[in-house]
């Protein structure tokens, strides 16, 4: 089966990080690690997201202004039969503007835009070729409240440039607490299942895509006179997550996951792929803290 389809197969059962998800992240900071095992390829990733809300209106509406920085890093002892110098030190930025206003019969809107770079850096300045847009737009609505929490259902579409799936994807979400201890939430790109332990821990069954796109500022030669302009890995992976609530909005997590599907490749300025760097890594670790509203 071509992996394009089987990415949008498994994006129906998948879960992610979504845009509007991390407007109700204010700060956030986290480290991922895919460690070689039998690949050829280290990854690891700091990122760090900030967001400040201002209050415009009484009637719970909100603007978002933030930062997204991640460094991503991979490494190799592997020979590969052109130059890698160019390949190992990425820099994502993203400026977020959110707005979030309640509508009539308890719906709400919520907008978000990130301008931003993806780029190697190689050439120690930025061009327009390292620029990407995200983008999202989705309506909310709760529902009536089951042991605690409210049920919610949000319908929308998401964009990323920068995180390896670069197509608009459609965002359908239900949530429900349908036990004191148990919860979940379907749709589409994201779906779990939560035990409660108490107030404070949680743990989380989830399957997530990840991945990152980035601009090569230089190019890269590869085979048969062909150059490589940017790179783009995909990742389709699921696994289990814990989280403790330090404070009520204050929250440590960790994650373990299984990658079921890695693609890691060159591309070139068509964005068709000329080489695949490594599909064999299997583990996913992550470990974080995030303050949230």
């Amino acid at each position: 089966m071509p992996n394009f389809t089987r990415i949008l197969i498994c994006m129906l059962l998948c879960c992610s990080a979504t845009a509007y998800a991390q407007l109700g992240d204010l700060a956030r900071i986290d480290y991922t690690y895919i460690p070689k095992a039998k690949s050829d390829i280290e990854y690891s990733r700091m990122r760090a997201l900030f967001n400040y809300p201002i209050k415009l209106k009484d009637d719970d509406t909100y603007l978002f202004l933030g930062l997204d920085y991640s460094n991503i890093h991979l490494k190799s002892n592997r020979e590969f039969p052109f130059p890698t110098r160019d390949l190992n030190d990425f820099q994502l930025l993203d400026f977020s503007i959110g707005y979030t206003t309640p509508l009539k019969n308890n719906w709400r809107l919520g907008v978000r835009f990130q301008p931003g770079f993806s780029t190697n850096l190689a050439a120690n300045a930025l061009s327009l070729e390292d620029v990407v847009l995200s983008g999202t737009v989705v309506f909310i609505k709760k529902g009536k409240e089951q042991y605690g929490k409210a049920q919610k259902l949000i319908l929308g579409i998401t964009y990323s440039g920068n995180s390896g799936f670069n197509f608009p994807l459609p965002f359908v979400s239900f949530y429900k607490k349908f036990r004191p201890k148990w919860s979940y939430n379907l749709g589409i790109p994201k779906t779990n299942l939560q035990y409660h332990f108490s107030k404070k821990q949680r743990l989380k069954a989830f399957a997530q895509l990840d991945g990152f796109t980035s601009n090569l500022q230089r190019e890269v030669p590869v085979i048969n006179g062909e150059a490589a302009r940017s790179i783009n890995m995909s990742l389709i992976l699921s696994g289990l997550q814990y989280e403790y609530y330090i404070t009520k909005q204050l929250q440590f997590y960790a994650r373990a996951a299984y990658i079921f599907s890695l693609n890691n490749e060159l591309r070139n300025n068509s964005r068709e792929t000329i080489f695949s760097l490594d599909n064999k890594a299997k583990i996913y670790l992550r470990t974080g803290i995030k303050f949230k509203i």
